[in-house]
């Protein structure tokens, strides 16, 4: 039996990574959201700040360093399918050192650089918000 405090929302953390002008995404798997694209991230663990999840999951998933990290926005993610809801706080940051690799490969199929105005599809449904709510990182 699913008690209320179950069905809770919980706290997600997609990195927004960026590196002359482009943005690092990999394509799920295994997960929820299988075959999308989405940025690096995963949940906010107890006692955690944001931009020390931001690091930790960045470092994690795909073997790089960053820095510069920075509060971007958040969204309300339904998703209704898998009756799962989560608040997602997307940080910004800017890529520091290392070579990107597949840390898990069974959680990330590949990564690759994209432009904003040309992300790849099928997006990870919280950055199919991000982009109704037409967010735009600053991207310099």
């Amino acid at each position: 039996m699913i008690h209320c405090e179950d069905k809770r929302p919980k706290v997600g953390v997609g990195v927004i990574i960026i590196k002359n002008g482009r943005i690092l995404m990999g394509k799920r798997k295994n997960s929820h959201g299988d075959g999308t694209w989405s940025f690096p991230g995963g949940h906010l663990e107890f006692n955690e700040t944001w931009e020390d999840c931001a690091a930790r999951e960045t470092m994690e998933e795909a073997g790089i360093k960053i820095n510069g990290i920075r509060f971007g926005t958040a969204t309300n993610d339904i998703f209704s399918n898998e009756e799962k809801h989560y608040i997602t706080i997307f940080m910004l940051a800017d890529y520091d050192s290392g070579e990107i690799k597949i840390m898990e490969p069974d959680k990330c199929e590949k990564w690759e650089w994209f432009e904003w105005g040309d992300l790849p599809r099928p997006l990870f449904l919280p950055i199919q918000n991000l982009l109704r709510d037409n967010y735009n990182p600053p991207i310099n």
